[in-house]
């Protein structure tokens, strides 16, 4: 019985162990994983992104990573899920739908969400000593369309034409 008890205690333990090992190379990699794929290097791996990631490295936002802006930044979890949907979309559009690949890539509604979101997490600060962002409608992105992505080789022409604002006074 003690021999028995033994061999189920080892077993157990190495059980335990391989879990444990298991658990921090899962995390390792995941961690890496995270990692590799918020760079920007590895969104301009695709060829259609050339042009988006030439402006953003010549942009004053050239420090962050892609997905400082492009990707939720209020927990681990929503971040995961987001960049998980948006890379099977991406990995569609680059195989299978690429021929519906536009020639100026926007954000989608639920993209331009994320960025709103983290214009206004960096740029809090400096939003509350600017009396004049009473934004009623749209958005940063409404007036600021151009950052990080400015270079005019990205944009079409209507897209730096004058809008419809209202001064205040």
């Amino acid at each position: 019985m003690k021999k028995l008890r033994r061999l189920i205690d080892k077993r157990a333990l190495l059980f335990i162990l391989g879990g444990v090992f298991l658990g921090i190379a899962l995390f390792a990699g995941t961690a890496g994983s995270m990692k590799a794929t918020d760079s920007a290097e590895f969104c301009a791996s695709c060829h259609i992104m050339d042009t988006a990631y030439q402006s953003y490295s010549e942009s004053n936002h050239a420090t962050l990573s892609c997905n400082d802006c492009h990707a939720p930044r209020d927990s681990l979890t929503s971040k995961v899920a987001f960049k998980a949907k948006a890379g099977v979309s991406h990995m569609y559009m680059n195989t299978l739908g690429s021929e519906d690949v536009p020639d100026v890539i926007h954000a989608t509604d639920s993209s331009q969400e994320v960025i709103e979101a983290n214009c206004i997490s960096c740029h809090e600060a400096s939003l509350d000593n600017v009396e004049f962002h009473d934004v009623k409608e749209g958005g940063c992105i409404d007036c600021h369309r151009h950052v990080p992505h400015g270079n005019t080789r990205y944009k079409p022409a209507d897209w730096f034409e004058p809008g419809e604002y209202e001064a205040r006074s």
